[in-house]
């Protein structure tokens, strides 16, 4: 175990919390355009546009579709992803997630429909999943002619990263209980990247990397702190799914046959909590992959494109074996 190294998490997360309990981002991550007209002579091999969710809410998607999925009439796969950032960071528009979510849509030739939830501690948990959910509803019968032409709503897949991983495995938990009222939409698998799982008890892999250069195990219990409901703790069923009342969802998952994937990295404080999960889940005989390397951290796919292409095949394999 490494001893703790002074750090300030609101420092290294650059926000100040104020007195209402909102907090002031004090950077503002760059945001990607989109770009939906196939018409344009640099038009590019995916092309994007946003479209309203919730007004009420401020929430609305971001959906990335081959050009050539329009010039042939195709039919694609669908992906519904979610952003990482602790919750509380990052937006759907974030040139790193559009950048993310427009290589796996050309990659694995997939429609990907990038969802802006609703962030904490302004939102608290469950806001997020409760938004997740507001999507899938929403894209089942949308009135959108990309999704209505072009999705196939029986090969679906929600997928997300870190935080976005736990949204994407909690809307999973709804979706399998939900299965029959989102018809004609069938899931077929969940992608977790790097999910961003939680626990009172301290893993052998947050206590090795406490002071980890992206997500030092205090910035970690930080997004924990603004992100669950206010009194709860990190063994909350929102954070931990060890210790949820997940077991009777995951029960139908594994009678609906999805298929699970798991990524993630040992240089990832969050490691062995992604493990332990999977073995969790080939325990219960749901059908389970794990893909985890060597050496990479937290996040790395985000900005090493070779690792990314890495990942967006092994995630290609997964949809289309």
């Amino acid at each position: 175990m490494s001893e703790p190294i002074p750090i300030d998490p609101y420092q290294r997360l650059q926000i100040v919390q104020n007195g209402d309990g909102t907090i002031t981002r004090l950077f503002k991550f760059p945001d990607a355009p989109t770009l939906p007209d196939p018409t344009m002579s640099t038009a590019p091999i995916v092309l994007s546009k946003d479209i309203a969710l919730d007004q009420s809410k401020s929430t609305w998607l971001r959906v990335f579709i081959p050009r050539d999925a329009l010039d042939n009439k195709l039919r694609l796969p669908l992906i519904v992803y979610f952003h990482g950032g602790g919750f509380i960071l990052f937006s759907a528009a974030s040139t790193v997630t559009h950048n993310f979510t427009f290589n796996l849509a050309a990659e694995i030739f997939a429609i990907v429909v990038s969802v802006e939830y609703r962030l904490a501690p302004e939102h608290r948990l469950p806001a997020a999943y409760d938004d997740a959910m507001d999507a899938l509803y929403y894209i089942r019968t949308a009135d959108d002619d990309w999704l209505r032409n072009y999705a196939d709503l029986s090969k679906c897949f929600i997928m997300g990263g870190s935080a976005g991983g736990t949204i994407a495995y909690h809307a999973g938990l709804r979706a399998a209980a939900e299965a029959q009222r989102l018809r004609p939409m069938r899931i077929r698998g969940l992608i977790l990247h790097q999910p961003f799982f939680g626990g009172v008890q301290r893993c052998d892999s947050e206590l090795r990397l406490v002071n980890d250069s992206v997500l030092p195990l205090c910035v970690s219990d930080l997004m924990w702190e603004l992100a669950l409901p206010e009194g709860v703790d990190r063994d909350h069923m929102y954070s931990n799914p060890m210790v949820s009342d997940g077991s009777k969802s995951l029960e139908i998952i594994k009678s609906l046959q999805w298929k699970v994937m798991v990524a993630g990295w040992d240089g990832d404080p969050l490691y062995d909590r992604q493990i332990e999960f999977v073995k969790m889940l080939e325990k219960m005989s749901v059908s389970v992959v794990g893909y985890f390397g060597v050496g990479g951290h937290h996040g790395v796919e985000m900005f090493d494109l070779s690792k990314a292409k890495l990942l967006i095949l092994a995630i290609k394999s997964f949809i289309c074996p």
